[in-house]
């Protein structure tokens, strides 16, 4: 196995990743046709394994005499270890940590793993290819990551391939070329949205109206696929979908947004990520009014708001499949058994209401 050991080159690249955690939006547009998976998904519970540094260990048994005995831990088809290390947008959103927990599990399937998650403290670039870097200095021999952005990152990206890497994207695609991306259709996850607020709002016997639409910003390619795919879904009907509104990181713009719709009679609002779903929630509750809400993602706060009745659906993404399929890609890579290039997969959405709590 190559191993490398650049302490200057570390020591640099640690000097970019002073800290780790402001919360992003995942971002990539997949085919319009669902590809399937190319590793079946196992999810398990990994709470045990560090997210900084996890290897791959069996559980102890007791033999007849009472000695603990460790069974061998499980190896590689080949009986090579690598390290691989995940890259994020940054480490403190649930979006993440799903991610983290799904390699966790194909770490702990696989064996001979040295496994590290690592991210910068903020949606840039620079730090992320610092992050890359640090992964290359340190001997990895896979890097998973959710790029944030198309170009932004590929001269790291590129030496990082020139270093012997496997690349494979989870969630969100740069342009260079990888092993295999990924992540959920967002076009075709609107639809699912809309169709969802369809149901809703006939439930009602509302057959019209003025629907809000709230996104993060323009170049957040995730929620601009999501809102394309929902506004497509109500074409032909009798309902009219309003400008959409951008949050810009500021959540008063979209509760702002939704007072000022819900004074002129708005049925319902959509969502396109979980920061603005929440805010449209919580400006509904705040109003002490009810809508038809439709949005993405699972956070506690969103969960808390399908609950309670206030959000009717959320579009739950698959972040667990994309670490434990992308981590069990990558390795398969390294053992020459995947050979494809630039192959993608849609991981699929789950609506979830109240009801299906």
């Amino acid at each position: 196995m190559r191993k490398v050991s650049k302490w200057v080159g570390l020591f640099l690249s640690a000097l970019l990743l002073s800290g780790c955690g402001s919360a992003t939006t995942p971002e990539i547009i997949m085919p319009k046709e669902p590809l399937q998976p190319s590793v079946t998904s196992q999810e398990t519970d990994n709470s045990d394994i560090s997210q900084e540094n996890s290897t791959a260990q069996g559980s102890g048994t007791s033999s007849p005499s009472g000695e603990s005995s460790q069974p061998a831990p499980p190896q590689t088809s080949s009986g090579n270890s690598y390290t691989v290390y995940l890259i994020t947008m940054d480490l403190a959103d649930s979006y993440w940590q799903s991610i983290d927990q799904g390699c966790q599990s194909a770490v702990s399937e696989l064996g001979n793993i040295t496994y590290k998650w690592i991210g910068p403290d903020s949606h840039d670039d620079a730090l992320q290819s610092a992050c890359i870097d640090q992964a290359v200095s340190d001997g990895a021999d896979a890097i998973l990551i959710a790029a944030n952005s198309p170009e932004g990152i590929n001269a790291s990206l590129q030496a990082a391939s020139e270093a012997g890497c496997k690349i494979v994207y989870v969630d969100s695609a740069a342009s260079f070329d990888c092993v295999s991306a990924l992540a959920t259709d967002n076009e075709a996850a609107g639809a699912t949205a809309a169709e969802s607020m369809k149901e809703a709002l006939g439930a009602k016997g509302i057959t019209s109206g003025t629907i809000g639409v709230m996104g993060v910003t323009t170049d957040t390619a995730s929620c601009m696929a999501r809102e394309i795919g929902f506004r497509s879904a109500f074409e032909g009907t009798d309902f009219v979908l309003a400008d959409t509104v951008y949050m810009q990181d500021d959540v008063a713009n979209v509760k702002n947004a939704v007072s000022l719709g819900l004074e002129n009679g708005y049925v319902g609002f959509l969502g396109t990520n979980e920061g603005t779903s929440v805010a449209i929630g919580e400006a509904v509750k705040e109003a002490g009014t009810e809508s038809t809400i439709v949005g993405f993602d699972t956070s506690d706060a969103m969960l808390s708001l399908v609950s309670e009745g206030i959000v009717y659906a959320t579009m739950q993404q698959n972040p667990k499949t994309m670490g434990h399929d992308g981590l069990a890609i990558a390795v398969n890579a390294l053992e020459g058994t995947y050979t494809e290039i630039n192959t993608k997969t849609d991981t699929g959405v789950t609506v979830i209401t109240k009801d299906a709590m």
